[in-house]
């Protein structure tokens, strides 16, 4: 959708963006565990392959993590990006009710319920559909990053089906025993490196969540 916004217009709204300190690892209180998280697809600050976008396939990304707290319950993730133009930062994934033991999320399979999430509960992403939504910065506007988020749990009670933003950052609140945080970049019309100013922002949040 975003890739029919002119280059003049995407230009136009470069120093618009709803900023990392909205990130749902900011918005969290307290002090975390760090997970090990990355993808063998991309390396973290690296760029995001064209298939996991509107500009290719648009499948979701394959993610691996280390260990989490022995009092883990279960897993959420929350894919959020920080430089969309727009008051708070675009959701493209939730995947809620991960179990403690799980270990990586494979390619393609973050989708729909009941279409390859493997029993966990897909939530709603910006546009307000279940599953990936695939990266599609405006022509112009620089750089986007893509925080992929992992927060081990305390809990593992049940949310209402498909949850969104705001639902899974309250359902987490005071459950978080660890956080991870992956970044992905991508734009659209012009040299990898065009970055936003969110970005030292987000390698801050990163440096706090491994206290």
């Amino acid at each position: 959708m975003l890739e029919h916004i002119p280059r003049w217009l995407g230009a136009a709204m470069r120093g618009l963006r709803a900023g990392a300190d909205k990130l749902c690892i900011a918005q969290l209180q307290g002090e975390f565990a760090a997970i090990d998280l990355s993808s063998p697809a991309f390396a973290n600050g690296g760029r995001l392959p064209p298939r996991f976008t509107a500009d290719g396939e648009g499948v979701s990304p394959p993610l691996v993590w280390g260990p989490v707290p022995e009092r883990a319950q279960s897993l959420a993730l929350i894919v959020e990006d920080p430089d969309a133009p727009a008051r708070e930062p675009f959701v493209h994934a939730i995947v809620w009710g991960l179990p403690r033991d799980t270990h990586r999320i494979e390619e393609g399979a973050i989708r729909a319920d009941g279409l390859g999430s493997g029993g966990k509960d897909v939530g709603f992403n910006s546009y307000l559909f279940e599953g990936w939504l695939p990266p599609d910065p405006p022509t112009g506007h620089g750089e986007h990053q893509y925080a992929f988020q992992l927060f081990a749990l305390s809990t593992s009670h049940g949310l209402r089906s498909n949850p969104g933003r705001s639902t899974l950052l309250k359902a987490m609140s005071g459950h978080v025993l660890a956080a991870g945080l992956l970044t992905g970049t991508y734009s659209r019309g012009e040299p990898a490196g065009s970055r936003g100013y969110a970005i030292d922002r987000t390698a801050q949040i990163a440096r706090q969540g491994g206290n």
